[in-house]
């Protein structure tokens, strides 16, 4: 049971006509995302088309873009090698397919570059500055979703002749590189990316066909929607019009994956690229390399497109089995240790048998199950590397740089972050953090929270109300799905669903006193809603119970007909 957070205690006025009740909701909904004036519910109801979009509205330096774009152009117009050098995640393999494609279509001597996670780690590194140096020679570099931190690289790079042109987003450090940025927090890697290539082919006398830029920013939206960044303003923008090209590709790479995933053009939405393409790029950099990856989306050909898209699921197929290994044994070491310290507030766990690659995906899923901080190390043979996940109200990055005295490296944000130590920090780094989680956790943080925008009736679910909430697509960070709560409801019919019956279906409808009070007596408001892994509650829930229920609203699609239908997020029986 979670603790409910409703952001609207007074739901719209029962006795209006349907129009008016729904107008209320709306506007409710608008005011719980922050969005208060006429231009920002303008800009958020109808997202201007990203090819639109300056430099100011992305928030990036005007002066720093125009220098990139001069000396890319040089180097374009001087055939000089450049390196167009990626991130191994979903985000930095698209910014590196966008940029490369670009370049490559502007005429320039270009070549992408995505280190190997194990043998060279993230973002640039003097080992593989002395790669692409061997391979490429390269006199500029051009770094995407990531570079703002490696001011060190970039000197190493300009000793060895190199001139580096970083493109990131993420939090600016107190010491930056002393090289061109094009940088912002407001977008994705494969945001920065895509700006940039338009702003470049915008002031370029070669013209780049409509469909390859429609293309790009569906490889944006797929970058944007993989980093967990904020779906409002330019990422909005981005993915919304990035999801209709993407459901329109005919890009050979993206058709292959979505048929590996069981997918289909047209039905593309956040929910399907965040657990359905996106993990299938992430793979190849946990377990393999991140190249082939990008060589699927910038392939031509179709026979390599699927043997690749192949490649891909075969390689995600391990990650999942990888981490649900690597899960079980986790648990196993942390279950005994929090039956002992009843008081523990938070979890660190370290074995020499965890692969790097899924550590983070680890963390994730134990500080889900325990709901506490979880920090997950993969132990070397002198250093181990972690990555740690965090609740909400616990910064987890500021309380891992508080023992900075004993880590070779830190980064990340208050949710997530990752760091390196020696193994003989070990013992004293997890006696420090679980000191300090001790300190600053109180129980009440330690209680989940769902956060409700509006109490309503079960008569406002409407398919007017339904076809309204989807002015507020596309769903994701920063801008959830609308979740409502009805209380005192009927459940007039209960059954488990799914192979292993986890799953809950029901049906349900007002109370009678609650009928009686919105002036409808004989009302038959009847609808059917899931709830996923919840199938434990199948035994307290007889022909009606009295249930209270928190749920988003979906339109339930079964051999041709559809029906709308309550997605479960809590149930609180009466």
């Amino acid at each position: 049971m979670k603790k409910w957070e409703i952001a609207a205690k007074s739901p719209p006025e029962a006795d209006q006509p349907m129009a008016g009740k729904v107008e209320d909701i709306v506007k409710i909904l608008l005011k719980n995302r922050g969005l208060k004036t006429r231009k920002d519910i303008e800009l958020f109801l109808n997202s201007p088309d990203p090819s639109k979009l300056t430099a100011s509205d992305v928030g990036i330096d005007k002066a720093s873009l125009s220098k990139a774009i001069k000396r890319i152009q040089k180097a374009i117009q001087d055939k000089e090698s450049i390196v167009v050098y990626a991130d191994y995640d979903a985000d930095g393999i698209t910014a590196g397919a966008i940029m490369w494609e670009t370049l490559h279509s502007l005429g320039a001597s270009a070549m992408p570059y995505i280190p190997h996670r194990v043998e060279e780690g993230y973002g640039l590194s003097r080992k593989g500055i002395d790669a692409v140096r061997a391979q490429f020679d390269p006199t500029l570099i051009i770094t995407v979703d990531h570079g703002i931190t490696a001011w060190e690289k970039v000197e190493y790079a300009r000793e060895k002749g190199i001139e580096v042109i970083v493109t990131d987003h993420h939090v600016k450090p107190d010491k930056l590189p002393d090289c061109t940025i094009v940088h912002t927090t407001k977008l994705s890697g494969s945001g920065v990316s895509w700006f940039l290539s338009k702003e470049l082919q915008k002031h370029s006398s070669l013209s780049i066909q409509h469909s390859a830029l429609n293309d790009h920013i569906a490889l944006a939206a797929i970058g944007t929607i993989a980093d967990l960044v904020q779906l409002t303003g330019p990422n909005r923008s981005i993915v919304k019009y990035g999801l209709a090209a993407l459901n329109d590709t005919k890009r050979v790479g993206l058709e292959a994956l979505m048929t590996d995933a069981g997918l289909t053009r047209g039905a593309l939405d956040v929910f399907t690229v965040s657990h359905m393409l996106a993990p299938r790029l992430n793979a190849m950099g946990r377990l393999e390399h991140a190249m082939d990856a990008l060589r699927l989306l910038c392939t031509k050909q179709k026979d390599k497109a699927s043997m690749l898209a192949e490649k891909l699921g075969m390689t995600n197929r391990d990650r999942q089995k990888l981490t649900e290994e690597t899960v079980l044994h986790a648990k196993n070491l942390v279950s005994s240790f929090i039956i002992q310290h009843s008081s523990l507030k938070l979890l660190f766990v370290s074995h020499e048998s965890y692969n790097p690659g899924v550590i983070g995906l680890v963390a994730g899923k134990l500080m889900e199950e325990y709901y506490l901080p979880a920090i997950v190390a993969s132990k070397g043979e002198s250093i181990s590397k972690a990555s740690a996940r965090s609740i909400s109200g616990f910064n987890i990055v500021e309380a891992i740089r508080a023992c900075s005295d004993i880590l070779i490296d830190v980064g990340g944000h208050p949710m997530a972050a990752g760091f390196t130590v020696e193994n003989k920090h070990l013992e004293s780094l997890q006696a420090r953090l679980e000191q300090l989680a001790k300190k600053e956790i109180t129980e009440d943080m330690l209680t989940r929270s769902l956060k409700i925008d509006s109490e309503i009736p079960l008569e406002f679910v409407t398919m007017e109300l339904y076809t309204a909430l989807q002015q507020f697509q596309p769903f994701g960070f920063g801008n959830p799905e609308p979740v409502f709560v009805t209380r005192c409801l009927l459940v007039k019919e209960a059954r488990l669903v799914g192979a292993t019956g986890k799953h809950l279906k029901l049906k349900v409808s007002p109370s009678i006193h609650l009928t009686h009070e919105i002036h409808e007596p004989h009302s038959t408001h009847l609808l059917d809603a899931i709830a996923f892994n919840q199938g434990s509650l199948y035994g307290s829930l007889q022909k009606d119970a009295q249930v209270d229920l928190a749920y988003t609203i979906d339109m339930n699609t079964w051999n041709g007909s559809s029906r709308l239908q309550l997605k479960i997020k809590d149930i609180h029986i009466v």
